[in-house]
């Protein structure tokens, strides 16, 4: 078999292969390169959200966790609600301490109002510092009124209290307390 190939057909045959080597090149650095290079940022951008799906996974944990404790936390601000009266707390607080203070036998109180701050715990209702001064008390008497008065003031909380003796009347002291109230906002 004699094959000799002519001029034109070695020059198709080198076309050809000049054709092939700009195929296999623009399939590799036009087609196939940027495929790689968005198939890496691919990969970055769904690393990066790894973090993210666990944090909505834990995100969507305390929802769930809040549901369930939603009812509770409701019944438990309407019984606060039910137990604080109606109007500004400068009306209705420093008569109920006085009162409550003559059922002990003690006849002489002041309940001023110091300060005021929202509370941490309770989103729709606030704190209010009170201080109540009794300048002329006998120890046991009074012992037995900040217990009764702890039990009996639900919302109030005694957060501090100072006794000051008198030289000339040992028998009685001067007491200083401060109490918090939790109010509506």
């Amino acid at each position: 078999m004699n094959t000799k190939l002519g001029k034109e057909e070695i020059q198709k045959m080198v076309l050809g292969g000049i054709m092939a080597i700009i195929v296999v090149y623009v399939y590799f650095t036009v087609l196939l390169g940027p495929l790689q290079g968005s198939q890496e940022a691919s990969r970055q951008k769904q690393a990066g959200l790894h973090p993210k799906i666990a944090d909505a996974q834990k995100q969507i944990k305390q929802t769930a966790a809040l549901e369930i404790a939603a009812p509770k936390s409701t019944i438990t601000v309407k019984e606060l609600t039910a137990l604080i009266p109606e109007g500004s707390p400068v009306a209705w607080f420093p008569p109920q301490v006085n009162d409550f203070f003559k059922r002990e036998g003690i006849e002489k109180v002041t309940t001023r109002m110091n300060n005021e701050s929202q509370d941490k715990d309770l989103t729709s209702f606030r704190k209010i510092s009170w201080a109540i001064e009794i300048p002329k008390v006998e120890f046991g008497p009074f012992a037995q009124a900040v217990a009764d008065f702890e039990n009996e003031q639900l919302l109030a909380e005694i957060a501090g209290l100072q006794i000051e003796m008198s030289k000339e009347d040992p028998e009685f002291q001067h007491i200083n307390l401060t109490v918090n109230n939790i109010v509506k906002q």
